[in-house]
């Protein structure tokens, strides 16, 4: 879009300070820049698409990975929504947060009671090496 001084355009930008007396675009050249402004705006974003495309690699993961994409993108609409701050996300944090602390949980439990166990197991055991006869 850039020109030389010494190339006349009649699309050319005029400036604001412009005190040559040049003659008003018409409305059809106005049209013109309208038209090819819009059009090196929508190959600008056709490049940055397809460059981001192939940075991502989108059609791969989608024939690797079909539900996965969908759930990006269902998940992505969903922030984009507004849904982040609604009390449907809040009630799934909140028992996401309570299974995670359960199944967290669930390890300690199960070698403190295995610990128990074995300690009840050695105590009879002590028990029995002691007293041999006093087995019913």
């Amino acid at each position: 879009m850039g020109t030389t001084e010494g190339h006349s355009d009649p699309y050319a930008r005029q400036s604001c300070t412009d005190n040559s007396k040049r003659p008003p675009l018409t409305a059809g050249q106005r049209l013109d820049r309208v038209c090819s402004s819009a059009r090196e705006a929508w190959a600008d974003g056709n490049r940055t698409v397809r460059d981001f495309n192939h940075a991502l690699d989108i059609s791969g993961r989608l024939d690797r990975n079909p539900y996965g994409l969908v759930s990006i993108a269902a998940g992505v609409g969903y922030v984009l929504g507004g849904g982040i701050f609604s009390p449907l996300t809040a009630r799934i944090v909140g028992l996401s947060l309570q299974l995670g602390l359960r199944l967290a949980a669930v390890p300690f439990i199960q070698r403190e009671l295995l610990g128990i166990a074995q300690a009840a197991c050695q105590r009879d055991s002590d028990d029995l090496d002691k007293n041999p006869n006093s087995e019913g």
